[in-house]
């Protein structure tokens, strides 16, 4: 039988073991390696959280002796003992996923002191009041995190002592305080446990390594996973460390640190410390530290070390870390290494100066950043002309702008978040039990709490403003307000964050639309250098058009003519063509709308001057265009009821009849694409003239071409396109002769159903291009309506993890994307040089695009604000392949 290794000492570890060992175990080996001071400490592997998860939380064969054995020889090398009263080991018990997750999981500290070992403990370190404060600490948060029972016990019970010594901080309590308040604490967790609490040390161990196994699977850790689409199958390490103490004393402290600021990116110190803490101190935001370059004049030997590991780690990792660190006495410990969470914005600045630095190359840096990033750079601003002064000021701790109406509760977030309300989450400090909160809120304010707070380092990983430790702000919890300067705000009042000053505004501010800066610019022209797909933009209008350009689209990858169809000017004159009773009456009703059609088309081949313009004939059925059937029904009877003008029942009357014939019971798979246009070749032959005079009209006005793309829709049948490629050319045929003039076009279709897909070599017989229609592919290849699946179980699916995102966010791999396939390589099997693109939301999507690459299309096409995005997850795909 094959022995599996679940722990590995501190020495047996290094990077390239992150999957075994998590991020935090093989970040501390690593640095064990090269010499960098860290605590002794043993890693029992993410394969052991996972066997346990699969074993309905037993733990398997051989590791608690593993443990144990893991456990004897940290003793031996440290010369101390778990549960030694003349030598006592004190433990950490932390959390190592994979993939960073900064508070989502559980860590025990202290673990070790009891009544018998705090004298020797105190002994050690000289200090009593250090010996009992870390008894408290411990029995709080094993109460809490291992033994369930609920915090504000302890924390009422803290808050009630502080009030009657008459003091503000934690620090200012003595050493006999705090040795009542460990009498106290074990009082509570007796009476909660309903039992004596456990001074077994061993005991101790087994039970936080179980819960931290646990916390994993716990929600705010499995909110994270969801929103960061992390793999709940990774599972996590447990790093069982030998503890080291910032709160020994003034010549000890905690801190985290930044390579590089993150929030802006610039090469600068970026880090907060506390004097006499540990480290849950300074990332829950209980107190709010000191910057960092404080340090040097109250540890100078401590500061100039951790400055010179910052760099050494740097230049090692070739990316800006985050660390945490410790100094116990005067020495500097290094408890952690990671690549560091960051804005969009310092994303590219650390990414294009490092390139600049010769650190990491242009393809290094593309690989380095997730495209998601980019998309929060191309969110608007605050317009600095508001002309308004702040009512508070904070901590910068996450740039952007943040407009909502308060709520001071992450559950309430979360529900008013989702249903699409703009909300900004105020709290006296975030947990990381608030992150369902805080992603669907717009922003984050704090009263507590620091740069490197839990608040303000989850927030710059999701693009949220957040200003943290704001000034002067009371929050009331219990009745939902916040007051500043003696006036009181609640749930119905509106404030504006800008998270790049701090700044706080008791109003909605003016936004303005985002500059993309030189740094952004740099990236995407990596991109263009290395990535094959093209990409174009969806857009219908000239303004769409222009935004598109301007953000690097290649063309019109799918111009909707449905939507100018909409438009209240025009809407009249296609209701007259819907209910007309002879090809006469609509031919008079489409003549009318063929000029405004025409006046649209030039506008977008002004913008896209020199670019292909793919149109889509019109694609919904007519009855879209019409009121609803309820709606018309019940205005008909009122007008019946309360006796009204007869002229008006009587057109309500005739109208409320065409809605009633143009039901359909399923719309989308009914008189919809070219349907409509066999029945109505009347249709196709208007859309087909405003897009040729436009063409013509653009060229003799402006001396503007534009490669012009005709796309039939909902084609399922060869025949189908083969009938309405005729009416096109026919048209066209017939527009070119009168005007006297020549005109280059194609015609293609839109590959939406999968018959069309499967019988794609018959189709691409009367086909110039295809144009993949991924949204109602991914409907009709996988059965299923949208906007019911989307109300409905396609939620429950995700979190159930029976698929792992929507399928109308990201394709459909295996079934979708295998029909998108089959449809390119039947389509070029009978034309090998045939034109493939994808104008679908997928087009937008990263993990689409990397399928698409890998398929072979020519093209994607998407938002216009989210052509950036394309441009760089093709280069990303690219690079996947090398």
């Amino acid at each position: 039988m094959t022995h599996t290794e679940y722990v590995y000492d501190l020495a047996d570890g290094d990077a390239s073991m992150r999957n075994l060992l998590g991020g935090k175990g093989a970040g501390v080996a690593e640095m064990n390696r090269l010499g960098v001071p860290v605590p002794d400490a043993f890693t029992v592997t993410t394969t052991a959280c996972v066997e346990t998860m699969n074993r309905g939380g037993e733990w398997p064969d051989g590791l608690w002796e593993q443990v144990q054995e893991g456990l004897r020889r940290l003793e031996e090398r440290t010369g101390l003992g778990l549960g030694d009263p003349e030598k006592p080991l004190l433990l950490s018990v932390r959390s190592g996923a994979v993939q960073s997750m900064p508070g989502m999981m559980d860590t025990i500290l202290n673990l070790g002191v009891s009544e018998e070992t705090v004298p020797a403990l105190a002994k050690a370190g000289g200090n009593e009041r250090f010996a009992w404060d870390s008894y408290r600490r411990f029995i709080q948060m094993y109460g809490e995190v291992v033994e369930g029972i609920e915090p504000h016990l302890y924390e009422d019970a803290l808050t009630k002592l502080k009030r009657e010594r008459g003091v503000e901080q934690d620090t200012e309590l003595s050493a006999e305080d705090l040795k009542e308040l460990v009498a106290t604490f074990k009082k509570l967790s007796d009476d909660a446990l309903g039992g004596a609490w456990s001074n077994d040390p061993t005991e101790q161990l087994r039970k936080a390594i179980d819960a931290v196994f646990r916390s994993w699977q716990n929600p705010r850790a499995d909110v994270y996973r969801r929103a960061n689409n992390i793999p709940a199958s990774l599972g996590t390490a447990v790093n069982v460390m030998q503890m080291v103490f910032g709160n020994r004393g003034d010549d000890s402290a905690t801190g985290v640190c930044f390579t590089r600021n993150p929030s802006t990116g610039a090469k600068e110190l970026y880090g907060e410390f506390l004097v006499n803490a540990q480290g849950e101190d300074v990332v829950a935001g209980i107190r709010t530290p000191k910057p960092l370059a404080e340090m040097r004049e109250v540890l100078p030997e401590a500061y100039d070390q951790l400055i010179d590991t910052m760099n050494k780690m740097e230049q090692h990792y070739k990316d800006m870390q985050d660390m945490e660190f410790t100094v116990e006495g005067g020495q500097l410990y290094l408890l952690q290494t990671r690549n560091g969470k960051r804005t969009a914005a310092a994303t590219l600045k650390i990414a294009n100066d490092m390139v600049d630095e010769g650190i990491i190359s242009s393809d290094e840096a593309l690989q380095r950043i997730e495209p998601e990033q980019l998309d929060q750079l191309l969110h608007p601003a605050i317009d600095p002309e508001h002309g308004q002064s702040p009512i508070a000021k904070g901590l910068p701790a996450s740039p952007g702008a943040a407009v909502g109406t308060l709520v001071f509760d992450a559950d309430t977030a979360a529900d008013k978040g989702a249903a699409g309300e703009q909300v900004v989450l105020v709290r006296f400090e975030t947990t990381p039990d608030d992150i369902h909160g805080v992603i669907h809120a717009q922003g984050v304010l704090t009263a507590h709490g620091g740069m490197t707070s839990h608040a303000a380092v989850v927030a710059r990983g999701m693009g949220k403003p957040c200003v943290a430790g704001a000034q002067g702000i009371r929050i009331n919890p219990a009745e939902k307000t916040v007051t500043v300067d003696g006036k009181t705000y609640g749930e119905s009042d509106t404030f504006t964050l800008d998270g790049s000053t701090g700044e706080v505004y008791d109003s909605a501010l003016p936004l303005v639309p985002p500059q993309i800066n030189a740094d952004f610019e740099h990236v995407v022209n990596w991109a263009d250098e290395k990535r094959r797909l093209g990409v174009r933009a969806n857009a219908d209008n000239a303004e769409d058009a222009a935004k598109a350009r301007e953000l690097g689209a290649e063309g019109i990858g799918l111009c909707r003519t449905e939507h100018m169809f909409m438009a209240a000017d025009r809407l009249p004159a296609v209701r007259r063509m819907i209910l007309a009773e002879d090809d006469e009456a609509r031919a008079a009703a489409l003549a009318e709308i063929l000029p405004m059609q025409q006046e649209d088309f030039e506008g977008i081949f002004h913008a896209m001057a020199g670019l292909p313009v793919t149109v889509r004939l019109l694609d919904p059925p007519l009855h879209e265009f019409l009121p609803d059937l309820v709606e018309q029904s019940l205005k008909v009877q009122k007008l019946e009821l309360t006796g009204g003008d007869a002229a008006e029942l009587e057109r309500e009357k005739v109208l409320l009849g065409s809605v009633k014939r143009l039901h359909e019971q399923n719309p989308m798979l009914g008189t919809r694409g070219c349907r409509l246009g066999m029945l109505y070749p009347e249709i196709p032959e208007m859309q087909t003239r405003a897009i040729v005079r436009a063409a013509l009209a653009v060229r003799e006005q402006r001396g503007e071409t534009v490669t012009v793309e005709i796309m039939i829709p909902l084609v399922a049948y060869a025949e189908e396109l083969k009938r309405q490629r005729a009416i096109v050319e026919d048209t066209v045929a017939d527009e070119l002769e009168r005007a006297g003039a020549e005109l280059e076009y194609t015609v293609g279709t839109m590959i939406e159903l999968p018959r069309a897909a499967i019988t794609a070599d018959q189709i691409a017989e009367y086909a110039d291009f295809f144009s993949f229609g991924t949204n109602d592919l991914s409907q009709t290849g996988i059965g299923i309506s949208r906007d019911d699946a989307e109300r409905g179980f396609l939620g429950q699916y995700v979190h159930d993890e029976v698929i792992p995102r929507s399928p109308f966010e990201s394709i459909d791999r295996d079934g979708v994307g295998e029909l998108v396939r089959i449809g390119v390589e039947k389509g070029r099997s009978v034309k090998p040089d045939l034109k493939t693109g994808v104008c679908g939301e997928h087009g937008g999507d990263p993990e689409s695009i990397a399928l698409f690459e890998e398929i072979g299309l020519d093209y994607v096409s998407c938002s216009p604000y989210r052509v950036p995005i394309a441009r760089f997850a093709a280069a990303r795909a690219v690079l996947g392949k090398d």
